[in-house]
This record gives structure tokens, C-alpha cells and sequence, in this order.
């Protein structure tokens, strides 16, 4: 039965948590000392990583001794209990994090519980000859060290835990420490499905108070088999640099294209559903358009039309402003532009109003048309800001959008009734998810086909991770017999 939570609710729960974290006491037992809410604690937190290993092991032996029926029992409880708690965690990671939009990172747990693969996705082969029978399967690794970053934090951990569990492996974690909260009571959630249904009190693990220095000592630790990161490129080029076995899902800057043979309409509407989709947090969001010039002005009276406000060349100077700000390198001393921490997942409406714009809760989108060089279009945002180019032709479109992309070869979009130019396009851009007259996030099975994930490995190229991913091969041959032809 599902539970209806009302908003006071939430709101009670939302600041247990967050003011249970931020109390960070030392763990007893695998628990923080200090209540969420209505007397329960959150199990499988750690005061060191140290710990939380030594428990991620312990799980990762249960698992072991699971049947897989067992195992896909445990994962349909954690699918249910991530439905009915979906509005809490989506609640508590905007609190937290104050970035993205309650209504969306629901839809975004929601999404993680229904198409996120379980045990049906590990299949053996078996090959037979005249020398015998070779058997092939996808056994685990043993424990898994898991970075999770605060776009899509306890989404990132519930759909990590679902693909992990069912490779059979045990899963110790290293939040992000700008989401603690949302990610440890996702984590607290994976545990309380398994005590519901028969399996060990701690299957995965996480810390208090997660750092660069519990996340080095995951890297180095002998326990930790295979390493995986969702997260921008320093954290990702840590994983790839520790030694281990590692899957790495870095940065996207994802293009559009929009020739002049699209569905117009549907591609403004479509294109500003997926830009303003949790605020632009996805990494497969739309980050930049390049539209050709004879369609161009009817694109931007749709995408008006579709919830977009747009400024001036003054006012987009104005804003680029306030939301990259200067960096110092601390090795080199060299400045560049980054993004501003505080504008990251922000709506529409809170950031024309930092120059001086008042707009009403319809607008979720802001949009500007700028050359190729503009900062908008180069960097990524994860903001509702979309820059907008005009281009004459599909081979200048291509160009344009290849570039922008940087060789993250992570997502790219394009809308266009022309298969050719289709075509072109994904051979040019090479990125792990191409999503053609969609919105960004049909790439993830949100209206589209395919199963979800939010650990996108284009650096280490599993793509679109799912429980094979997080396993490896084993062979065993019996030669000479059992082939029964």
C-alpha cells in the first residue's frame, strides 16, 4: 500500500535528517547517535571509512550466500520503499542542496525505482563444441567504492545499490559532501528494505562525514575491488588514477541541433522540457543550441511560448557575470571562469532576479541568443540558462556543435526530419547517448526506451551502466564432454 505523505510531513522529516547530519556525532553500532525522525536512526553510517568498509565486506559475504530470487526480493522491497519515500528524498535533497526542483527529483526517484535493471540484466553464456562446453558468467567483485555527486545524490545511490546488489557485490559509499543528508538516508533506506526482507542489517555503508580523505583511503584500501565515480573530472580523474579497476562518469556539455526540416513546435517544447528538467542538473541535459538561421526566430517563439524568457546581449553579459566567477588554480596561480556554487540548479526566476528581472513561476527557462565563443555556450552551466547560435547550414552546425561538446562524447540532440543530417551527426559527435526529436532525458528511459541510470560511463565507455557493468567474466570449461549433439 503506498503511503500519501502530507507536507508537514516531509517537512518535519526533511529537518531531523538535515539537522541529524549536521550534528555529525561519532557513529555507534553503524548508526548516527541521534535521531531522524519518530526514534529511528540511520543504519550503515560510519564515523570512518575504515568501517564502513569492514561493513560493506560483511554485506557483501550475505550477499554472496543469497539465492538470486533472494536477492531480487531484496531489490523489489528497495524499489518499493524508494517509491513511497521518493517526495522525502526529493524534498531533503532540495534543502540540502538548494539546487533543483522538488517535482522533479520525485519523478527522478520514481524513474530510478521502475527501470533501473535488477538481477534479470546478469546472464550467463555457454558455448559447445566438439571440445566440450564452455560456461561464461558475470560473477562480482566483491566491494564496490562508490563517488556520488549532488546533481542526482540519492538518486546516484539507490540506482548504484540496485546494479551493484544484484552483480552480487557490496557497496560502500563516499557522498558528495555537499549532499550528505539525502545521500545517507538513501543509503539508510537500502538497509532498512534489507532487514524487511531477511538480509543483513548493513548491506551497503557510507560515512558521517565524507571528505577527500575518506575518499582516498576507499582508493587505496585492499578491500575495494572496483571503483566507481559519478562526478566532475577531478574526482573522476582521481578513480582513473588510483590503480584499481575503475568506471568513470565525468562532465557533459550536451548540443542541439534544429534544422529547418523539424517539427518546430515540438522541438521548442521539447527542448525546453529537457533544459528545465531539475533545473538542468541531468548531465544529459541540453546546454547550448545551435539552430539555423532560417528557423531560428520561430524556435525562440516557441520556446517562449514553452515557459522561456529571453534577454538582451546586455543583460546575458550582466548574468554571465554572476554566475562564472573567478577561479585561482592553487598549483599554477592561473584564473579561469567557474561556475558559481550558488547559482548551480537554481530556477529561472531566482536568477534574472540577480539583475534586477521579476518574472512570474511560468518562466523555467532562460534563453539568449550568443556567438560560439560565448561563455554560456562553452561551459557547462547545470543552470536553466540556454545559449542559443544561429548557424547557416548542417555542416557549420556540426562543426559548431562537435566543439562545444569538448570530446566529453557523453550526450548530443538533435531535432530534424532529414536522416542524412541525422545520421551525420551522431557519427561526428561520437556520444555515449544521441537523442533524436526528444527531450534530453527520453536518453535515460524518461519517454524514451531503454533502461535509467545517472552513472553515464563515457570516459571508461560502459555508457549506460546496469548491473553487468559492475561485474566481470569468469570462465569455466569442461572439456572433451557435454556436448550432447
Amino acid at each position: 500500500m503506498a503511503i500519501h505523505w502530507t507536507e508537514a510531513q516531509i517537512e518535519e522529516i526533511v529537518k531531523a535528517v538535515v539537522a541529524n547530519v549536521a550534528a555529525a556525532p561519532k557513529a555507534a553500532e553503524g548508526t548516527y547517535s541521534s535521531t531522524a525522525y519518530a526514534g529511528r536512526q540511520l543504519i550503515g553510517i560510519y564515523e570512518t571509512m575504515e568501517e564502513a568498509i569492514a561493513a560493506a565486506e560483511c554485506g557483501y559475504r550475505a550477499v554472496r550466500a543469497m539465492s538470486v530470487a533472494a536477492r531480487e526480493k531484496l531489490i523489489t522491497r528497495i524499489r518499493e520503499m524508494t517509491r513511497e519515500e521518493a517526495p522525502i528524498m526529493a524534498a531533503l535533497g532540495v534543502a540540502e542542496t538548494k539546487m533543483g526542483r522538488v517535482d522533479h527529483k520525485t519523478a527522478k526517484h520514481l524513474l530510478v525505482a521502475d527501470k533501473t535493471p535488477g538481477t534479470e540484466d546478469i546472464s550467463p553464456t555457454v558455448r559447445t563444441g566438439d571440445d566440450g562446453l564452455t560456461l561464461t558468467e558475470q560473477a562480482p567483485f566483491g566491494v564496490v567504492g562508490a563517488i556520488t555527486p549532488s546533481t542526482n545524490p540519492s538518486e546516484t545511490v539507490i540506482c548504484n545499490s540496485i546494479g551493484m546488489i544484484a552483480a552480487g557485490n557490496g557497496v560502500v559509499f563516499n557522498p558528495h559532501p555537499g549532499a550528505i543528508a539525502v545521500s545517507n538516508y538513501a543509503v539508510d533506506l537500502i538497509n532498512r528494505a534489507s532487514a524487511l526482507e531477511g538480509g543483513p542489517r548493513v548491506l551497503v555503508a557510507s560515512v558521517v562525514k565524507p571528505t577527500l580523505d575518506t575518499a582516498k583511503v576507499m582508493y587505496a584500501h585492499p578491500a575495494i575491488r572496483l571503483l566507481v565515480c559519478t562526478g566532475g573530472p577531478g574526482v573522476v580523474k582521481a578513480v582513473l588514477s588510483s590503480g584499481k579497476k575503475a568506471i568513470g562518469a565525468g562532465a557533459g556539455n550536451p548540443p542541439v541541433i534544429v534544422d529547418d526540416t523539424a517539427d518546430i513546435a515540438k522541438a521548442a517544447k521539447d527542448i525546453i522540457d529537457g533544459c528545465t528538467f531539475d533545473n538542468n542538473l541531468p548531465c544529459i541535459a541540453e546546454k547550448e543550441v545551435f539552430a539555423f538561421d532560417n528557423i531560428a526566430d520561430a524556435l525562440i517563439d516557441g520556446m517562449i511560448k514553452n515557459g522561456a524568457y529571453k534577454i538582451n546581449a546586455q543583460q546575458a553579459e550582466a548574468l554571465s557575470k554572476i554566475v562564472l566567477v573567478d577561479s585561482k588554480n592553487p598549483k599554477t596561480g592561473v584564473i579561469k571562469k567557474t561556475v558559481s556554487r550558488d547559482c548551480v540548479g537554481r530556477d529561472a526566476a531566482v536568477l534574472l532576479k540577480k539583475i534586477g528581472i521579476t518574472v512570474g513561476p511560468e518562466i523555467r527557462c532562460i534563453i539568449c541568443e550568443t556567438g560560439f565563443d560565448h561563455l554560456f555556450v562553452q561551459e557547462e552551466l547545470m543552470m536553466p540558462i540556454l545559449p542559443i547560435v544561429r548557424v547557416h547550414n548542417i555542416d557549420e552546425a556540426i562543426e559548431l556543435a562537435v566543439k562545444a561538446e569538448h570530446g566529453n562524447r557523453h550526450t548530443a540532440h538533435m531535432h530534424s526530419k532529414n536522416i542524412d543530417n541525422l545520421s551525420r551527426f551522431a557519427k561526428a559527435v561520437e556520444t555515449t547517448i544521441f537523442v533524436k526529436n526528444a527531450p534530453s532525458y527520453a536518453g535515460i528511459g524518461f519517454g524514451g526506451e531503454g533502461h535509467t541510470t545517472f552513472t553515464i560511463a563515457g570516459p571508461t565507455g560502459e555508457g549506460i551502466t546496469s548491473a553487468k557493468s559492475f561485474t566481470r567474466l569468469r570462465r569455466c570449461v569442461l572439456a572433451d564432454s557435454f556436448r550432447i549433439i
